[in-house]
Formats: structure tokens, C-alpha cells, sequence
């Protein structure tokens, strides 16, 4: 089962940017999308929007990172948001034997890092906050998974 797909908005005029191509990479992103869409709380978002420049640690040269999402709350709040497994999250275990995986995942890690740290600066620079939500985040919000 393929866990990615264009998420169709239903209330276009809070969407900011292009309603057409909102594509989801997970079963989690399309229940945010979903539930971000139909947050009476929720005044304004968007998904893969905003673009924030950084330069990874795993090779120093400059990248452009597409953040998740984009939400401005009925309150004035405004934040970033990237969606990633707790998993991804973490720095990896150090196993026994360094195997290819493990090089892998340390490699993804430390990409990772430098984007959140990018967008930690950017969303400074802007009054935005910065947030990485997991499953654990998400189901706190009562967003339940449906498949």
C-alpha cells in the first residue's frame, strides 16, 4: 500500500498557495492536512509552500528545504511544521558493527538537523515557531490515523 497521494482541499479560500498539488508522503501528513482543513481554529495553511535555504552538514553545500507545513491560527499564531516519525527524530543507536544502515541513518539525522536549525533561524526572523510534529505529537492534537 503506497502511503503518498494529492490531498483534495475542501476549504479552498484557507489554503495558501496552489490547492491543486498538495501532495501528502504519509498517512500522518494527509490527517494534518485534513485536520488543518477543517480547523474552525485554523485561518490559514499550506504545504510545501515555503521554501527555507540551508546548508547540510553531511556535504557543506547549500539546499533548499521544503517545510511540511504552514499554519496561522485564529489567534495570531503562526508556525512550521515538519512531520517526521519519532524515530527520525532521534540521533541513531551506535550498534556493534557500523553497517550501512546505520551510516544511513546517521547521514539523515544529521541532514535533518541542519534543515530544523535553518528553519529554527528562519521562522526567528519572521515570528513564526518552529515545530516538528511525530505520531506522538499528532495523536496529543486528537488527530487519530485512518487509513
Amino acid at each position: 500500500m503506497t502511503y503518498k497521494g494529492i490531498y483534495r482541499i475542501k476549504h479552498i479560500a484557507k489554503y495558501k498557495g496552489d490547492h491543486t498539488k498538495v501532495v501528502y508522503r504519509s498517512l500522518w501528513e494527509r490527517q494534518v492536512f485534513r485536520w488543518a482543513d477543517e480547523n474552525p481554529d485554523v485561518l490559514s495553511w499550506s504545504s510545501e509552500e515555503i521554501v527555507v535555504p540551508y546548508i547540510c552538514r553531511t556535504d557543506g553545500r547549500m539546499h533548499r528545504y521544503f517545510v511540511d507545513l504552514f499554519i496561522k491560527f485564529s489567534n495570531g499564531k503562526e508556525y512550521l511544521i515538519e512531520i517526521k516519525p519519532k524515530k527520525q527524530t532521534e540521533a541513531p543507536k551506535v550498534p556493534a558493527r557500523k553497517t550501512p544502515r546505520y551510516i544511513a541513518e546517521v547521514m539523515g539525522y544529521a541532514k535533518n538537523i541542519s534543515k530544523w536549525e535553518a528553519a529554527e533561524a528562519y521562522c526567528k526572523s519572521k515570528g513564526y515557531t518552529f515545530e516538528v510534529w511525530t505520531e506522538e505529537t499528532i495523536k496529543g492534537l486528537g488527530i487519530k490515523l485512518i487509513t
